[in-house]
């Protein structure tokens, strides 16, 4: 079933359970998706929204969430905490499960030596290597700073 769909169907579930924090947060999602459905219509490069259109939407919205929510801790707002970290939770559900640190680690420096590079000149090559692979089961925020580690020892 495509990701819009599974949405669209949590959504009428959450209706009919009258979940508030969910009923929010789906129709958030769908917000940007229909957004997202407009702007890829309109514009030169006519073209459907497909599920990884959704899935980098998706990561988007995850990502200003767990900014949020870091935020919020510093400054000590746990009423504004618990409604991202809801949030958070609700839409990390439709993204691909994301690797560990160590499943990470693993990966990059099979990478590394598969290319065989060892300079942080070769960093570029190592990350779209590592996105064509594994672009929806790695934190690159955090493969980053591994690779170019890595690279340095």
């Amino acid at each position: 079933m495509p990701l819009k769909e599974t949405i669209e169907t949590e959504y009428k579930n959450a209706l009919k359970a009258k979940d508030k924090t969910k009923i929010s947060t789906y129709r958030l999602i769908l917000s940007s998706i229909k957004d997202l459905d407009i702007t890829n219509r309109s514009g030169p490069n006519k073209k459907e929204t497909d599920d990884e259109d959704i899935k980098k939407l998706l990561k988007k919205m995850v990502k200003q969430r767990a900014e949020s929510i870091d935020i919020y801790k510093k400054n000590n707002r746990t009423d504004l905490l618990e409604i991202e970290q809801n949030e958070y939770n609700i839409i990390i559900e439709f993204l691909p499960k994301q690797l560990g640190d160590e499943e990470t680690k693993k990966i990059c420096e099979e990478l590394i030596s598969k290319l065989g590079v060892n300079s942080v000149k070769d960093m570029g090559k190592v990350m779209g290597e590592l996105k064509k692979l594994h672009s929806d089961e790695i934190d690159f925020a955090k493969a980053g700073p591994l690779i170019k580690e890595l690279l340095n020892s």
